[in-house]
Formats: structure tokens, sequence, C-alpha cells
């Protein structure tokens, strides 16, 4: 089988590896396509601490199931399926309180075991969730991306009377609007962002307004507008994002925190306690995938949106390239297998 490889950071190969058997509780994926996210590129260049080489990168990925393991029902083969990449133990204290994407022993696909970017991928059967007809090959694609969104709203519970600011018009920040508009039906939603050709994609995926602050105070632009966000997301994780946050927040506010930079950040507590802030932090995903399934068998995102380039997998070298440098014109990549 042909597997998308990083040998060692900086280096990227196409190799031919044997064919992957499924063990006892797994199921083996035909890949049909994946897609590219920014920590596969952070593992490329060698910045994802986590990581081990050599390493078949990719955690999104859609295909259908050629073979199962023992123990598992053959009336599986055949299923259209996404993938969950979060492997976890079932047994520590995350776990067992229903956080299993911060599991003590955690293992993500593409990150601590080999991905999606292969021709076939291994991985537990309760990873493996079945895709309705009614959802597009692309679009099943995109469900990994949306559970992001889903596990920082599930926990931000947004709602009607909210006015959101979301920071950053990436793939996280665009499927967060998508979700804050389409599922929770937020009262407005801000996205604030440094590249006007983000901006631009974010008013497609939903938001009512758009800030570029590349060269303006967002607080005075903010008071001259008479807006105070009661939940701000960071989607572009810069240190600087969280004190202005929460200088930014209505009394009673929620900030959600979807990544992370490992540069430290100044708060002043007075400014959370004064105003009884709720911060949030969110990794990967909580047994997400079912409900961004039905999210999208019933329209409530638009997937599609987000798709800019496609591309064969042997053309890998040149979509990664894309995704890491265009970010006026680029939003998310699918590889075709």
């Amino acid at each position: 089988m042909k597997s998308v490889t990083i040998m060692q950071p900086g280096t990227l190969v196409i190799e031919e590896r044997q064919l992957v058997e499924p063990q006892r509780g797994e199921v083996r994926i035909r890949v049909a396509s994946a897609g590219i996210c920014g920590s596969d590129v952070h593992i490329y260049r060698g910045h994802n601490p986590f990581a081990k080489y050599p390493r078949v990168i990719g955690h999104e990925f859609f295909g259908h199931i050629d073979a199962v393991g023992e123990g598992v029902a053959a009336s599986r083969i055949g299923e259209r399926v996404v993938g969950d990449p979060v492997v976890s133990c079932g047994h520590c204290y995350p776990c067992s309180v229903g956080r299993p994407n911060v599991c003590v022993h955690l293992q993500v696909i593409g990150v601590h075991r080999d991905g999606g970017f292969s021709e076939y991928v291994t991985l537990p059967a309760s990873n493996a969730y079945r895709i309705p007809e009614s959802i597009a090959d692309n679009d099943a694609t995109m469900v990994e991306p949306f559970t992001i969104a889903a596990n920082m709203c599930s926990q931000m519970n947004p709602g009607p009377l909210d006015t959101a600011l979301v920071y950053g018009a990436g793939p996280m920040g665009l499927t967060s609007i998508q979700a804050l508009r389409g599922v929770y039906g937020v009262k407005e939603v801000i996205a604030v962002d440094r590249i006007d050709e983000r901006l631009a994609m974010a008013t497609v995926n939903g938001a009512h307004r758009t800030i570029n602050n590349a060269h303006l105070d967002l607080k005075a632009e903010l008071e001259e507008l008479g807006i105070r966000p009661t939940l701000i997301i960071d989607a572009a994780c810069h240190p600087s994002i969280l004190p202005e946050a929460i200088a930014l927040a209505s009394p009673a506010a929620r900030i959600g925190i979807m990544g992370f930079s490992s540069e430290p950040c100044i708060l002043n507590q007075q400014a959370i306690t004064s105003k009884e802030l709720t911060l949030y932090s969110s990794r990967l995903n909580s047994n997400r995938f079912p409900l961004v399934i039905g999210w999208m068998a019933e329209r409530k995102i638009q997937p599609e949106k987000l798709i800019t380039h496609q591309f064969v997998y042997s053309q890998v070298a040149e979509a990664m390239s894309i995704f890491e440098k265009d970010q006026k014109q680029c939003c998310k990549v699918l590889l075709r297998f």
C-alpha cells in the first residue's frame, strides 16, 4: 500500500508499505479521501512535540471498511465511515468522566500512531463511524474538523442571547462560526482576522460582521460599535489574544481556547474575577462524531464551503505547500486516494 510518511522533520516521502492487518477489535479502512490540517504541517516541520518519526500523518479521513479483526462483525465490511483519531484507554480518570480526548494514555491517529494519509489505515472498530448515504464523500471527510468546533461549543453552551467574537478565520474559526450560526442560533457572530480574504471566507461561512485588526485597536473598535462579547473563541491561539479577550469580554462571558501556544502570556486575575468570566480549553474531540454527523445530515452546517483545493495523494508535497503558504485563498485541502 502507498503511504505518505514523514521520515524526519522536513522529509516527506510516498513509500510502499506492507498492507496493514486489523488486530482484534479493529477495522481496516480503504481510504478514499483525507484532509490536511495544520497539525500535519507541524509534524512535517518538526513542531509537534508529541510526534515520533517516521510517521504516516493524517487524522481527517473517510473511506470504506474492507476488513475486520477478531471480535468485529463481518457485516461491517463495506460501510462508509469516518475515523475518530482519538484512541483512549477507557479506564483512567479522564476516560471515566467522559473526556477520552485527554486520556492519560492518549494516542492520536496520525500523531502517536500511523494515520490516514495512506491507502489503508487500521483503528478500533468503535472509532469508525458510519456515514449516511445522504452525506457526500467530501463532506464526510470534513466531519473531524467540525468535531473540534463541536467540542468547544458543547462546553460553552452558546445560545440566541450571545454575541460571539471569533479570533481567527482559518478552518477552526470557520467551523466554529458555522456551528454558532447554524446549530446554536447565536444572535451575532463577529470574526476577527488580519487577512481580508480570510474575513471574506468568514462572511461566506456565516459571520454577521468582520473586523481586520491588523492596524486598529480592537477594544476601541468594539466600544465604538457598542459591542461587548458574551462568548469569545480563540481559534488563532497567539499568546497575546487571551489577555485581550479577557479585557474585551462582557461580565459573565465565556472564553474558549481551541489550541495552544508554547509561549507564555500574562493574565490579570482581577479582570477575570471581577467579571466572573469562565475560561474553557478544548483539545481534539470527546465523542463528538455522532453529533457532527447529525448536523451534516440535517444540513445545519455546510462543510463544502471550507473546501478550496483537492489533489491526488501523489501531489501531497504541492498540497502541503499550498495549505501552508497560501493563507489568502486556501482553507481546507483534500487528498484523494
